[in-house]
């Protein structure tokens, strides 16, 4: 009986003779149910009472699986917060068939208490389909509740609808045809052929879709390790790329709106092979200024900067003073280098602190007489021995001081 024979028992098929042998099993099935019932009828006549045992257990052994099964549920059911490992137990749990719980009852049964040959084989059989069909639903579950897990956001991206529903698909394709395949390997049948021939069709489908696979993975890359996600401003090529914000991420390519206006689509392939800055991933703002004094500043004025700016800096909200230090000695200034941070990442928070800070600065400074430097060139007059001629009269003028309101660098006569 071809039917309920054993793997062992029966050598793999070649692949033209799977349709003749397929159409004997079917003629042959009234055969079979006869021999079955033969022997079923047999075992109940010679051993009534392990037979009635052996049914009793399994009924009972279904029982308890089928409580576990729902005890285990209730239980997960109470933690099972969308998005947590109990969630996803649970939603595997859930996907536990009856029918694989009827033949691993009748597998245990059979295991210790024996049976008819024909029917031993048979429960073989069915167990073999069973365990195949329920492992794929169970890993296939998994898998889905973890790309679900992945992608929930609280705020629904329509591209991440199509990648969940592409990853689905794929998740589909590939977990049935491994399942299938094992289940066919495991009753007999010589799967070498079929392997080789899905091997050869995915190589050749491969090589000629092989910019829309890349892009298609890509696409799945950035919508499930989200590099950026719709809304964030990028800038993609490093500092002088391109800076947008996303306004789409498709399954193919991503659409940028320039600070410009215009629109700039790239393919999702070359755009992860570029350097990508996230513009609106921030915790806070670094703000870098530098601060362009005079070379008349006395240097007790110069020394009491950083103090000054520091108090400055922290008397504005959500500010937070880091240094600030002499840095160089410019053509015509002092220059001072201030780093102070803003602890919200938004960029029109940054720029109205800076605005403040700098306000502030001018005010104190102004209250001070600290003055700010500004590109300036100054000329001397050198005599025929090399030394500079000095820039005043010796007699009757005098050089005003720093201070003096008269700045415009001509000397003012005595009255």
């Amino acid at each position: 009986m071809p039917f309920i024979s054993s793997p062992s028992q029966t050598a793999a098929p070649n692949s033209p003779d799977l349709i003749k042998k397929a159409g004997k099993d079917i003629e042959s099935f009234p055969q079979q149910a006869e021999e079955l019932t033969r022997e079923i009828y047999h075992w109940f006549r010679t051993d009534s009472l392990g037979a009635l045992a052996g049914i009793a257990v399994g009924l009972i052994l279904y029982s308890v699986l089928v409580v576990l099964r729902g005890w285990a549920r209730k239980r997960l059911s109470r933690t099972a917060v969308f998005g947590t490992w109990s969630w996803v137990a649970f939603k595997v749990l859930a996907k536990t068939r009856s029918f694989f719980l009827v033949i691993l009852s009748a597998k245990i049964v059979i295991a210790f208490f024996g049976g008819p040959g024909a029917w031993s084989a048979l429960v073989n059989v069915l167990f073999t389909i069973g365990a195949a069909v329920q492992g794929a639903f169970w890993i296939r579950e998994f898998l889905l509740a973890l790309v679900e897990r992945k992608a929930a956001d609280e705020h629904a991206d329509p591209s991440m609808t199509s990648a969940v529903g592409v990853l689905s698909v794929i998740i589909n394709v590939v977990v049935w045809g491994v399942a299938g395949i094992i289940l066919l390997d495991n009753l007999g049948v010589n799967v070498t052929a079929l392997i080789a021939g899905l091997g050869v069709g995915g190589i050749a489908i491969g090589l000629a879709a092989q910019g829309i696979f890349s892009d298609l993975f890509a696409a799945l890359s950035i919508l499930m390790d989200r590099p950026f996600v719709r809304g964030d401003t990028i800038q993609v090529g490093g500092p002088q790329g391109a800076v947008g914000k996303v306004e789409h991420i498709g399954l193919k390519t991503t659409r940028l709106r320039a600070i410009s206006g215009e629109i700039v689509v790239m393919s999702n392939a070359q755009l992860l092979n570029q350097q990508i800055n996230n513009l609106a991933q921030f915790d806070e703002r670094r703000v870098l200024m530098t601060l362009q004094l005079i070379y008349q500043t006395p240097p007790d004025v110069l020394d009491e900067i950083p103090a000054i700016l520091e108090k400055i800096v922290n008397g504005v909200a959500d500010c937070r003073f880091d240094r600030a230090h002499f840095v160089l000695f410019n053509a015509s200034s002092l220059d001072f280098e201030m780093v102070f941070h803003v602890a919200k990442p938004d960029f029109d928070a940054m720029a109205n602190a800076r605005h403040s800070v700098a306000l502030a600065i001018i005010r104190e400074f102004a209250s001070r007489n600290i003055q700010f430097a500004y590109p300036t060139q100054m000329s001397f007059v050198g005599g025929v021995d090399g030394l500079i001629a000095p820039p005043y009269p010796t007699k009757g003028w005098h050089v005003p001081p720093a201070d003096s309101p008269a700045k415009t660098g001509t000397a003012a006569k005595k009255g």
